[in-house]
């Protein structure tokens, strides 16, 4: 196979409106095209394979009917946009996809007209696509015009409220809106609850026939498998009016399900509703995740996230590694715990292979939830759970632990509950950006009253911290990690939890104190190393804990330094500002110590690998070196490493 696949069609379509003069048999062709463009491009760059190859043709479809960038188009996370990005002047550049300076792995609308709203996070686009609504028809833009607004959104994501109150307000508002159901009944992980469902017994009863009919939408019409996804066509739920769905009660016009591969269903079906279409419309289409890639449609999670793979087999390209992963440590460290206590349960959003708690789940069915893409209720339930007297560890993601933050504050810990948050993606995470990067929970968390902070060093202590938060029913406590693999360290065979509040001297030194939260320790070492080559030798000193602080340990340390300098995977807000803050309660600053604190920038940083992203946030070794120096006046020839 070359290395770029032939293209005819593909190559004379550089922005939408260049399809606007192919027959429906040349945007067929064009679709086929798209697809192995895409495969081509992800096998190079790793990406989101899956849910693109999935909406292949109604990204097609849609750019072939509607008129972006006047017509808004909203992908809902986003992370389906590559065929977009393809077809709206971005192909030259699709191989940079995820990488620095590259294309983001997302919608964003600083690259293009075409991506009118950014995002990372599910369940956003109704919201987004109701208020590009109201403000066409408020005249927001009159220079440039809005048109129609199309929100694309997943089955999983509509498990989240936040879809149904967008819902809910478009139906009461009655404005012209169209929202694309893409149902691949399967998110990331397969769709629970409710509404899969439903979904899966949904039935398109009497209203829009005509669009129906246009669009030949009949189950009958449904190749296999579709046609097994859409057995719903059977069963209308028993509380509803006769011909009623859900998405009717909410105000929207109901039509489908129809065959979101078959071109000859979404054409007619799209020109109809653009052409009659008055108030808001849901569309319901089956899907394929993978569609057209059997190694995506084979793997288990349908190709989500790869990394660069060979396109005939589908091997995906992953270097070596002596370390285990972080996120398995958990697992496994939880696990352990979880044999010796049956009060031990786990809970995720949605997320069981990437949090780890797959195994667990498998281990322990009854103790284990997915709740679904619904980090608010995640929190509260594992609320409730701590307030019957269970033990459970609530496992999400740093950047999704945002969405759920006024149940944390509220029914957490203002009730002092005992709930044990394992954060997963810790600090900056690489290809997908800012969007993921876990740059907020110090700072979010240290603030409440009562919220013990942790902070994984390397793997051996987060198997500790794992330890310490089974252990601990006195309030909410939490512990941090970065995705990736560990650093090597040995494992502690038995190990015993953490006195809370207690960090861990790693070098004693004379002059500078580095006190380190979380997994930079080992960039402080390498800095260390090198402040060593020049005559310096740097007390280091892990403090394991953003709140409480070891307040004892660090005043020792700015009592008898000359200077004490912070290093952290946070934001500004984080652990500097409370070892800040407790160094001025205690009046150390009037002795003259010079204190830094060094920490995320206040700004987003862009995709990049980790290793680059730490380097423009200015905290790696060499950054550490530099910092060290200067506040001891030290002179350097040369320029920064």
């Amino acid at each position: 196979m070359p290395d770029r696949p032939h293209t005819p069609l593909l190559d004379r379509v550089h922005v939408p409106a260049d399809m606007k003069g192919l027959s429906d048999v040349e945007l067929r062709r064009l679709a086929d095209e798209v697809r192995a463009e895409t495969i081509s491009a992800v096998s190079v760059t790793g990406g989101h394979l899956g849910a693109g190859l999935g909406v292949v043709e109604l990204t097609v479809a849609l750019h072939a009917v509607f008129d972006a960038p006047r017509d808004r188009i909203i992908w809902d996370v986003s992370h389906q946009c590559y065929p977009h990005k393809i077809l709206t002047g971005r192909r030259d550049r699709i191989r940079t996809l995820r990488a620095e300076g590259g294309l983001s792995g997302f919608t964003k609308r600083s690259e293009s007209a075409y991506d009118p709203f950014g995002a990372a996070h599910s369940s956003t686009s109704i919201s987004a696509a109701l208020g590009f609504a109201v403000a066409r028809d408020l005249g927001g833009a009159p220079a440039h015009g809005i048109g129609d607004c199309i929100a694309v959104i997943g089955d999983g994501a509509m498990s989240a409220g936040m879809a149904y109150e967008a819902m809910n307000n478009a139906g009461h508002l009655e404005k012209r809106l169209i929202v694309i159901l893409n149902d691949n009944e399967m998110s990331i992980a397969a769709p629970v609850g409710a509404m899969s469902s439903y979904l899966s017994r949904l039935y398109a009863g009497d209203p829009f026939q005509e669009f129906k009919a246009a669009a030949k939408g009949a189950m009958s019409l449904l190749p296999e498998p579709l046609r097994e996804g859409a057995k719903r066509a059977k069963d209308v739920l028993k509380h509803m009016t006769v011909g009623g769905t859900l998405f009717e009660e909410l105000g929207f016009s109901y039509v489908g399900p129809i065959d979101g591969h078959d071109l000859d269903q979404l054409l007619p079906l799209l020109r109809t509703v653009k052409a009659r279409a008055t108030g808001p419309i849901l569309i319901h289409a089956i899907t394929k995740k993978g569609k057209g890639y059997a190694p995506a449609e084979a793997a288990r999670d349908k190709g989500h996230a790869t990394a660069g793979f060979n396109v005939l087999t589908g091997e995906q390209k992953k270097a070596p590694s002596n370390a285990p992963s972080y996120t398995n440590v958990f697992a496994g460290a939880l696990l352990a715990h979880a044999a010796r206590d049956p009060r031990i349960c786990a809970v995720t959003a949605a997320m069981p292979d990437g949090t780890g708690l797959a195994k667990f789940m498998e281990r322990y069915a009854s103790r284990c939830f997915d709740v679904g893409i619904a980090e608010q209720h995640a929190v509260t339930f594992s609320a409730g759970l701590a307030a019957g007297g269970m033990r459970p560890f609530c496992a999400i993601y740093s950047t999704f632990l945002q969405r759920g933050y006024d149940q944390v504050v509220h029914d957490v810990a203002i009730q002092r509950l005992p709930v044990r948050f394992a954060i997963d993606r810790a600090g900056l995470v690489g290809a997908d950006g800012a969007t993921h990067a876990g740059a907020f929970d110090i700072a979010f968390l240290a603030n409440l009253p009562g919220f013990v902070v942790m902070a994984a060093a390397d793997e051996g202590e987060l198997v500790r911290m794992v330890a310490t938060a089974a252990a601990y029913d006195d309030g909410p406590i939490a512990f941090r990690f970065p995705r990736g693999e560990g650093v090597g360290v040995e494992m502690p065979a038995d190990p015993a939890p953490l006195e809370i509040g207690q960090g861990r001297m790693v070098q004693e030194g004379a002059g500078v104190a580095l006190v380190s939260l979380g997994t930079r320790l080992s960039e402080v070492m390498r800095a260390a190393e090198a402040l060593g080559a020049r005559g310096l030798r740097p007390t280091v000193f892990d403090a394991r804990f953003a709140k409480p602080l070891d307040a004892g340990a660090i005043l020792r340390l700015a009592r008898s330094h000359d200077a004490l300098i912070t290093i952290e995977e946070g934001a500004v807000g984080g652990f500097g500002s409370h070892v800040a803050q407790l160094l001025a309660e205690a009046g150390v600053f009037d002795t003259g110590l010079r204190f830094r604190s060094m920490c995320l920038p206040d700004t987003f940083i862009d995709h990049a690998s980790p290793e680059a992203m730490y380097r423009t946030a200015r905290l790696s070794a060499a950054d550490i070196e530099a910092k060290v120096l200067e506040v001891l006046g030290v002179a350097v020839v040369g320029k920064r490493a």
